[in-house]
């Protein structure tokens, strides 16, 4: 069943330039993250969106961090992506079934 994931990842714009971001390490997914053998941690997710959405990486620039995920580029690719991340960090069912695809087609988390 999918929670909510209220205040956790964010769109902002800074002088015009957009940013995605959300702290890591108490996020409704982590659990399954760790279960699977993982770190909850930016470079984990920045690993999802390299998997999930390979179209979309050369439109945004990924700066993770141990404790942040961070995205930059335009807002509707943003957005977009926002839209694919939020159904996975609310999600620990979600996530497992994603690593376990992943992981199975070769795809390494660097995390």
């Amino acid at each position: 069943m999918m929670r909510a994931v209220p205040d956790h990842i964010r769109l902002i714009d800074v002088t015009g330039s957009f940013s995605l971001l959300f702290p890591c390490g108490a996020l409704p997914a982590d659990a399954a993250v760790l279960a699977a053998g993982h770190e909850p941690n930016g470079y984990f997710w920045e690993g999802v969106v390299e998997y999930l959405t390979p179209g979309l990486l050369a439109q945004v620039e990924l700066d993770p961090e141990a404790g942040m995920f961070c995205a930059r580029g335009d807002r509707a690719v943003l957005s977009q992506l926002r839209e694919e991340l939020e159904h996975y960090l609310g999600d620990p069912e979600r996530i497992a079934r994603l690593i376990r695809e992943a992981e199975a087609s070769g795809f390494q988390f660097d995390d």
